[in-house]
C-alpha cells in the first residue's frame, strides 16, 4: 500500500497503536521516519526503536504510564503536500507553551523546535507532539 504523505502514515500508525494500547508498531524505514524516531526517543516519547534494513522496516516501542496511558497525548501534522508551512527562526512555535514539542525539517536536519531556535534557523514545521 503506497501513501501520499509518509509522515502522515508514520503519524498515524503511533496514534493507532497507542489508542490499542500496543507494545509497539511497525512501520516502513526511510530517513525522515528515522530521524523522527530518534527524536520521539531523545524527547522520551516513545521507549526505543529499531530498524530492519532487510526488510525495510522499523519497529517503534510505546511508552506507557504506570496506569496504561500513553506517554503521548496528541500527535498533528501540521505542514501537509498540498500545503507547507514555514517558519524563520524568530517564529518557530512553542507547543503549549513549551509542554510538547514541534518536529522541525531545517537545512541542518531534522530536529525539535528548542534545538532550532538555539542554532538559530527555521523551516517545515513537520507536526506538533504533546
Amino acid at each position: 500500500m503506497s501513501f501520499n504523505d509518509p509522515i502522515a502514515e508514520f503519524l498515524t500508525k503511533i496514534r493507532n497503536a497507542q489508542k490499542a494500547q500496543h507494545k509497539h508498531v511497525d512501520i516502513t524505514l526511510n530517513k525522515m521516519k528515522i530521524n523522527m524516531a530518534k527524536i520521539l526517543k531523545e524527547q522520551g516519547f516513545i521507549e526505543n526503536f529499531i530498524q530492519n534494513e532487510k526488510q525495510r522496516k522499523m519497529r517503534l516501542f510505546l511508552k506507557y504510564s504506570k496506569n496504561r496511558k500513553g506517554i503521548i497525548t496528541q500527535l498533528k501534522r501540521i505542514s501537509k503536500p498540498g500545503r507547507r508551512m514555514y517558519a524563520p527562526k524568530d517564529k518557530l512555535p512553542r507547543v503549549l507553551g513549551g509542554i510538547g514539542l514541534a518536529i522541525v525539517s531545517t537545512s541542518k536536519g531534522v530536529m525539535t523546535d528548542n534545538q532550532a531556535r538555539k542554532l538559530k534557523v527555521g523551516g517545515e514545521i513537520l507536526c506538533y507532539i504533546w
